[in-house]
């Protein structure tokens, strides 16, 4: 067991534990539950660096990883679309999770055709997921103050557009190999 599986597998372990404090009837639940959602968070960019740096990768990892990520994600925005019960909320939560189906099932369907790397992450990801986890911590974080709550909306809604021009990327990097016969 690699490193960087480890750091995977926290990450994991994490996800019942944030979502416990976060339901835990006291004042500073929510602060806490975003403060368990930064460290996994942070698992996720350290579980990459050590698996690139230190020639870690490995199947399973490379499996786990994403699953742990859109598990991640996808809890949080679950959590948030009851606490934040708008269709503000509501529709940049179902752009991200909409998109992350969509582009699993890509990313399986190509691997199956031997070109998994025509969709492979790219740069724009990278900065999509930077946005959403800042925008799930704060969101999680439930904090009285109007910037706050304003910086984690718009975060929202910039890891939503980035959400939608990767997910294009992709289908179009995709499409050549989608024709119907």
């Amino acid at each position: 067991m690699t490193l960087a599986n480890q750091l995977t597998l926290i990450r994991i372990v994490f996800i019942p534990l944030f979502v416990v404090v976060f339901y835990l009837p006291f004042g500073w639940a929510h602060f806490a539950s975003a403060m368990i959602f930064s460290v996994a968070a942070i698992t996720d960019w350290a579980d990459g660096y050590v698996a690139r740096k230190y020639d870690q990768s490995t199947p399973f990892g490379a499996f786990l990883d994403p699953v742990a990520d859109k598990l991640m994600v996808v809890i949080a925005l679950a959590l948030l679309v009851e606490l934040h019960a708008t269709p503000w909320f509501t529709a940049p939560a179902i752009v991200i999770i909409g998109r992350e189906i969509v582009i699993s099932a890509l990313r399986e369907w190509m691997a199956e055709l031997g070109e998994r790397a025509s969709v492979a992450v790219s740069y724009i990801g990278k900065i999509k997921t930077t946005l959403q986890m800042t925008a799930l911590i704060v969101l999680l974080a439930d904090l009285p103050f109007a910037l706050f709550y304003w910086l984690g909306y718009i975060t929202l809604y910039s890891a939503a557009l980035l959400t939608l021009w990767s997910m294009i990327l992709y289908l179009r990097a995709a499409w050549p190999f989608m024709r119907l016969k």
